[in-house]
């Protein structure tokens, strides 16, 4: 593989960075993102929908103008590998909506503050994951044997989630934040939706910006195993970044959707463990045999699904006593 192979023209790349911009100033300034307030059910779920919709008109328009440019096979091919990776993706956030939960339950973050740590999060994780794809994308480009170390390292991650899958993480003594306190200057107490502020003199963090800083950390750590997954897909640099894009677009969303009915999805971190093994094996038994892109869309739809269903039928150990 010679180059960065892409679909995408520079006018297609330039006019999708515009849309996520844009969609990004009027979240923050036409409707309220940056303000605090607590986001309900509803409102979540309009918006969840609205980035759903989004994604499939995207899609639909990806096919479209593929279909009268590049024909409609290579059009098929380049819609269901967007779907694909938009499917995986999505269904790999919700593991970072359980994380999000046990960083603002173990610093007691209101609900009102908790929709602008996520703004300003996603944002941070858009830079993140527009770096790591650019040079993802660009060793995979100039040595493709790094396909298989990625599934090597996601064939680990999914075992590794299997056999741990009932663990949950120490946010308190995080190492991370451990550094955090001991380089910043802490303001400790409530200081409402401020991530600074001044005491005599000298600017101060705020224990909501190091709950920031542990939402940073985590999306980093999930794009180290979602960005391979979708590698596994396509190794076209369009499709891996706008499939994560509005995956990440739509991520806020879908915390403030799950928040409340999480503990009920209890089995749904199997089928995430099972995707990304899947996924390790798709990728490692690329020489001999290529499981097509509609076999793993259905795979992955069928684990997701599947445990989702199990979650709902069989309660959780604890209540089963």
């Amino acid at each position: 593989m010679n180059g960065l192979e892409t679909i995408a023209s520079p006018m297609m790349w330039a006019g999708f960075v515009g849309f996520v911009l844009v969609m990004l100033a009027l979240d923050l300034f036409v409707f309220g993102g940056n303000k605090a307030h607590k986001v309900s059910v509803k409102e979540a779920g309009i918006w969840s929908l609205v980035w759903v919709s989004l994604a499939l008109i995207f899609n639909a328009c990806l096919y479209f103008y593929l279909k009268d440019t590049a024909g409609p096979e290579i059009a098929s091919q380049k819609s269901l590998e967007f779907f694909s990776g938009y499917l995986i993706e999505k269904a790999l956030s919700v593991d970072n909506v359980f994380v999000f939960l046990l960083i603002f339950t173990a610093f007691q973050v209101p609900q009102q503050y908790q929709r602008r740590v996520l703004i300003y999060g996603v944002l941070g994780a858009i830079i993140m994951r527009a770096i790591m794809i650019s040079a993802g994308a660009w060793v995979v480009s100039e040595f493709s044997w790094v396909l298989y170390l990625f599934g090597a390292f996601l064939l680990f991650t999914g075992i590794r989630m299997l056999v741990a899958v009932d663990e949950e993480p120490d946010v308190a003594n995080n190492p991370i934040l451990k550094l955090a306190r001991k380089h910043l200057r802490v303001a400790e107490g409530d200081h409402g939706e401020k991530f600074f502020v001044q005491k005599d003199g000298l600017r101060y963090v705020t224990p909501l910006f190091l709950v920031l800083i542990l939402i940073e950390v985590t999306d980093l750590i999930f794009a180290v195993d979602s960005i391979p997954a979708i590698f596994a897909i396509t190794t076209d640099p369009f499709i891996v970044f706008t499939s994560n894009m509005f995956a990440i677009l739509g991520l806020r969303a879908l915390y403030f959707l799950l928040v409340d009915v999480a503990d009920r999805f209890h089995l749904l971190k199997y089928g995430l463990a099972m995707v990304l093994t899947f996924i390790g094996v798709k990728m490692l038994i690329m020489p001999w045999y290529h499981i097509p892109v509609q076999a793993s869309l259905t795979v992955v739809a069928v684990l997701i699904a599947g445990s989702c269903i199990a979650s709902l039928m069989i309660k959780p150990k604890d209540e089963a006593k």
